[in-house]
């Protein structure tokens, strides 16, 4: 079994916090329509992000809203269900790992799938996992088809 540095240990950690986090910020933009700017400083003053990846936490916080509507269609190809009837929490984890998908290379595809699962294990409906991992089995390989082809 491969080893993880502390280092790296202490990094992935950071991240998972910072995606935790910023689906509850996303979740709280899309429903209620807040500032980003006040949903912000929420989580910074209150929720804890510090103890994450404060920086990741933010692009993904400003970024995904402002690509929504790409992010969207991107991974919209993939339901086979009616669009409308997707939970909004499963519809955030969805576009924080397209977004994952498109702009952050570094992070493996399968790594970004686990996480979002992850997410949708702890935060979706009973079986939105299963969802989740439908849509982004297949997002996965047009977006990174050569590094999932390998």
């Amino acid at each position: 079994m491969k080893t993880i540095p502390a280092d790296n240990a202490r990094f992935i950690k950071k991240r998972k916090h910072a995606r935790n986090k910023v689906l509850q910020a996303l979740y709280q933009w899309q429903i209620s329509g807040e500032d980003l700017d006040w949903i912000k400083q929420h989580y910074m003053e209150e929720q804890g992000v510090s103890a994450g990846d404060e920086a990741y936490f933010l692009e993904l916080l400003y970024q995904i809203p402002a690509e929504v509507k790409q992010l969207d269609e991107t991974y919209r190809k993939f339901i086979t269900n009616s669009e409308d009837r997707v939970d909004p929490i499963e519809r955030n984890i969805l576009r924080i790992a397209t977004y994952e998908f498109i702009h952050h290379l570094e992070i493996p595809y399968r790594v970004v799938i686990n996480e979002a699962v992850n997410l949708a294990r702890t935060y979706g409906a009973d079986e939105g996992h299963k969802f989740v991992n439908g849509v982004l089995d297949p997002l996965s390989r047009q977006i990174r088809n050569l590094e999932a082809a390998t």
